[in-house]
């Protein structure tokens, strides 16, 4: 490369346009070019990367919103950068643990290169020998929120009944493998019949059901599960809660991981039937994955190990290119995806 300090790129990037009212659209998002120059300033203690692969989550639409109280996470500024969880290669560094070239994961731009500021928030692939992607999902930030969600929240045991709602997405897709492997009997729900096979016959669900054919879903959690419910892995929150928890057996457990049905209305859901946490005896737990972060090489050479074993199958839903990222985060409010939701930006 000619004097590479002085090398400028076009910097292609996803702007939030306006803080969202109702469902998120498109036009809520913009596009732009700047530049950006491959070489860090002599001292800089922050790492310049070359983002690949971008996630896209259901939690990025609680950060399009203006709060009165501050969140777990950082609201989005309009006509800044939207972030969120990538995978990125080193092109610069100042850094003894962070190389040029190296494979990272974590929080970062909507754009083709990202300076980062906190790069101790970044951890090394360590299974580059694995699709790079993955890290978006199965063993990034989504894979960990099932594994823990799971397994330290539910504290499941060999047998139980476990119900999962948006189970062909990111998180549940895993939950209902996770849950199989221990040997619990697991039923999921989604919102078309493609979906609901993609659980039976690829994801080895015991049961599912399309919940947009159901007209009575206290029938439906009836139908599959008559003698009820150990476990619910919570997804989407409103009318299905509502359902589940009568249906609840006695000391069951609920995950609570997101509320995808909420996050768009101005007025959220009332729930009607939590009565039945006190006369079930039910434990109701909402957790934030990144509180268990320490655990994340225990999680990963689980993941992995059950990978290589072929214990665990694993889709993707890919959009090329930044010109399309809007288009994929809208697509998961609307139920577009199948599988894990990402945004390919660069392949090296």
């Amino acid at each position: 490369m000619a004097d590479s300090a002085e090398t400028t790129v076009p910097n292609k990037k996803v702007l939030l346009r306006h803080y969202v009212e109702g469902n998120p659209s498109e036009s809520g998002m913009e596009l732009a070019t700047e530049t950006v120059k491959l070489k860090l300033p002599e001292g800089s203690t922050a790492v310049l990367v070359k983002n690949l692969y971008l996630s896209c989550d259901p939690y990025m639409r609680m950060r399009m919103i203006k709060h009165d109280e501050p969140s777990y996470v950082p609201d989005f500024v309009p006509g800044e950068v939207i972030t969120g969880y990538g995978v990125s290669k080193v092109v610069d560094s100042n850094r003894t643990d962070l190389k040029a070239g190296d494979l990272v994961w974590g929080m970062t731009g909507w754009e083709e290169y990202s300076l980062i500021s906190n790069p101790e928030s970044l951890s090394k692939i360590n299974h580059p020998e694995l699709p790079l992607s993955y890290y978006t999902g199965l063993l990034g930030m989504t894979g960990m929120t099932a594994y823990i969600g799971f397994h330290e929240i539910c504290k499941p045991k060999k047998g139980e009944y476990v119900f999962i709602s948006a189970a062909s997405g990111a998180v549940g897709q895993l939950v209902g493998q996770f849950a199989k492997l221990i040997g619990c009997y697991v039923v999921g729900s989604a919102g078309s019949d493609e979906k609901v096979n993609l659980l039976k016959n690829k994801f080895g669900f015991d049961d599912a059901f399309n919940y947009k054919k159901e007209h009575d879903l206290n029938a439906a959690l009836k139908r599959c599960f008559p003698n009820g419910i150990d476990i619910y892995f919570e997804n989407v929150g409103g009318a299905l809660l509502d359902a589940v928890l009568p249906n609840m057996r006695p000391s069951g457990r609920i995950s609570v991981c997101g509320m995808i049905s909420q996050y768009n209305l101005q007025i959220p859901y009332g729930v009607r039937n939590l009565l039945c946490l006190i006369t079930k005896r039910l434990k109701m737990e909402g957790f934030v994955v990144s509180d268990y972060y320490g655990k994340y090489r225990e999680f990963e050479e689980a993941v992995v190990g059950w990978l290589r074993d072929g214990k665990v199958k694993y889709v993707e839903d890919r959009k090329e290119g930044l010109e399309n990222a809007g288009s994929a985060l809208v697509g998961l409010f609307e139920g577009r995806n199948v599988g894990k939701q990402l945004v390919v930006v660069a392949r090296e």
